[in-house]
């Protein structure tokens, strides 16, 4: 399946599609694109899946072009499997949330967040819950024996969905959740087969949109102000070592990139419409942290969930274990 027609299938072609193939949608997969390598360029290893990702807005502006550094696309890979990726060398950069890299870490991976992607706002946040618009959920207090959709486990929708039970009294071992990509979590709660769909940008516009058949409840935002939404860069670290010009210069790309989409909301939102084949009223965005220093209070939350979760034993891991700012150009500590 073409990654950028996704948008454009409709919703019960794809119910019938997944009945018959949920392997396909699911496991990832696709072909390595070869590309024609000037001299001194340094291509980094980069999946293809339907998110609002810098790099993907990085290239649409052209930033690419002329630069040291570029992506080779290397096919679709489920959103569960990009941390292990980067560690096995399958993939040289990855966009996908802390918990994981600290969790990675932890496990003795060689891989580091080198910048800090995107950040949940009140306006834009990380990521949004939705429920069936003839849903007797209202809120976190009826998730008791509930199945939610999460696009993979060990990340934002399965620790901060756990706490916010928690802090409502709610026995996070009484709910279930199932995987599956974010721009097929409707597929599952339009079936019954969820009670609540956790989906992230661009994919959440959609359900946004669709107020026939869905209804917000709320976001991360709502949960915790934020300090769970940032989405990070991460890198190998056999990649760091070899082309550390490399890193530095992606970096300085995805702040250019960064700072262009929060200055130009409504053109950065139809380029990623027309990249993945959304609507662009269907199509929901992200901010980003413009100089894509890394905050360590941050990672500091999630170190701390970690070890509340009894995944990590007190101070197993440290902040500067998980991430550095020391490739980026704005860096002045």
């Amino acid at each position: 399946m073409n990654v950028r027609k996704i948008g454009k299938t409709p919703l019960f072609l794809l119910i019938g599609a997944l009945s018959f193939i949920p392997g396909i949608l699911f496991a990832g997969g696709g072909g390595e694109k070869k590309t024609d390598l000037p001299a001194g360029v340094v291509e980094f290893k980069y999946p293809e899946w339907v998110y609002y990702d810098l790099i993907y807005l990085a290239e649409d502006l052209g930033y690419f072009e002329n630069a040291g550094v570029r992506p080779r696309y290397v096919g679709q890979i489920a959103a569960g499997q990009m941390i292990p990726a980067l560690t096995t060398g399958d993939l040289d950069v990855a966009n996908r949330h802390t918990p994981l890299v600290v969790a990675a870490v932890a496990s003795g991976a060689d891989i580091k967040i080198f910048a800090a992607g995107s950040k949940s706002t009140q306006a834009n946040p990380h990521m949004k819950y939705f429920v069936r618009a003839d849903s007797p959920i209202r809120s976190i207090k009826d998730f008791g024996g509930k199945t939610l959709g999460i696009n993979s486990f060990g990340a934002c929708s399965e620790y901060v969905t756990k706490k916010y039970c928690l802090d409502n009294g709610i026995d996070p071992g009484s709910i279930k959740m199932s995987t599956a990509p974010d721009s097929e979590q409707e597929i599952p709660l339009l079936r019954g087969d969820t009670d609540v769909a956790i989906i992230h940008p661009l994919s959440s516009g959609r359900a946004s949109a669709n107020t026939t058949d869905f209804r917000l409840l709320f976001s991360d935002w709502d949960i915790d102000g934020g300090i769970s939404g940032m989405c990070p860069y991460s890198v190998s670290g056999k990649f760091l070592k070899d082309h550390p010009a490399a890193v530095r210069e992606l970096t300085e790309i995805l702040s250019r990139a960064a700072q262009w989409n929060n200055d130009h909301p409504e053109e950065a939102r139809q380029l990623m419409a027309k990249r993945f084949g959304f609507k662009i009223e269907e199509t929901e965005m992200f901010e980003f942290y413009p100089d894509q220093i890394v905050p360590v209070l941050n990672i500091q939350y999630w170190l701390e969930r970690l070890e509340a979760e009894k995944k990590l034993s007190p101070g197993q891991v440290k902040p500067d274990q998980v991430y550095t700012n020391q490739y980026n150009p704005a860096n002045r500590t």
